[in-house]
């Protein structure tokens, strides 16, 4: 405590704690506006400094072991509620903090709960954290916070419980929350761009697509109308076939479900370009929704 010439009190330490947290409010405002701009990492210019690390699941289940607390934040709407990891030995099993935790989270889906992955960062301590949530209660919950079960959150290398590898949109989410996504197509092979468009359609995540197409596309009313969608059947050439080629069709065979139109699907050629052979593949969008009647 300091008395001021004029005699009132000052309180030095409470007056640096509320200086620093208005400045992580206003980290955090900017760097949400960096990654949806940008897709990079961050790192805030001041004494304050963030980082958003993409740790293997290994590390992750050291920094966070069972019944740590935590903030996870939404990368798309910036909103952050607090968790509980209670269990998951192959990623983390989590529930809302409180009643309140889980409205926040259930207007983060838009007021429904649902499968579909989001990219979140997950803050603990002074650590930010890439990872990636679904947003359906299933299983059970142990936390009076009126979230009927518990609902996955997955980092880079986690795996789900019917399979030893990554989940492919849970790992398209981590490099987005990452800034890491860009860099990943812009050296993915034709069909590993196709699965990730293909993946951008079904979590309706337009940045995923966008960064997957030749063309600009106005995805909003497009992704809205996607209720589904499983590429069935791709046929591959191998890899060494493809180091000179710069346009190339791919086969196809697309399940969709489509809302108002129900199911359908697509058999044909997805079109791929890329303008040299160091450039990223890109998927012809403009051909193929026009071929899926979009």
């Amino acid at each position: 405590m300091i008395i001021s010439s004029s005699g009132n009190s000052f309180n030095v330490a409470k007056f640096i704690t509320l200086k620093e947290d208005a400045m992580k409010r206003v980290v955090i405002f900017f760097v949400f506006i960096h990654i949806l701009l940008n897709g990079q990492e961050v790192k805030a210019a001041s004494t304050i400094s963030y980082k958003i690390e993409m740790l293997n699941w290994k590390e992750v289940n050291q920094v966070l072991p069972k019944y740590t607390k935590f903030t996870v934040l939404d990368v798309e709407t910036g909103k952050k509620f607090k968790v509980q990891r209670r269990a998951g030995s192959h990623h983390a099993d989590v529930q809302p903090l409180t009643s309140k935790d889980t409205k926040i989270m259930k207007k983060i889906y838009g007021g429904k709960w649902s499968w579909k992955r989001r990219a979140i960062i997950v803050i603990h301590k002074d650590q930010w954290i890439a990872g990636s949530m679904h947003g359906m209660p299933h299983g059970a919950g142990a936390l009076q916070n009126n979230f009927p079960g518990h609902f996955c959150i997955h980092f880079y290398g986690s795996t789900t419980h019917r399979t030893n590898s990554m989940d492919l949109s849970h790992m398209l989410m981590v490099l987005k929350a990452s800034g890491k996504l860009n860099q990943y197509l812009g050296s993915a092979n034709p069909y590993e761009v196709i699965n990730a468009y293909v993946a951008g359609f079904k979590q309706q995540d337009s940045r995923i697509t966008s960064l997957a197409s030749l063309q600009k596309i106005n995805w909003r009313p497009i992704l809205e109308d996607v209720e589904n969608i499983r590429l069935s059947r791709i046929e591959l050439l191998p890899a060494e076939d493809l180091t000179e080629e710069i346009s190339l069709d791919v086969p196809v065979e697309i399940d969709w479900y489509i809302k108002n139109r129900g199911r359908q699907t697509f058999r044909g050629d997805i079109h791929l370009i890329r303008f040299s052979t160091l450039d990223a593949w890109k998927v012809d969008s403009k051909d193929f929704l026009k071929e899926n009647g979009f």
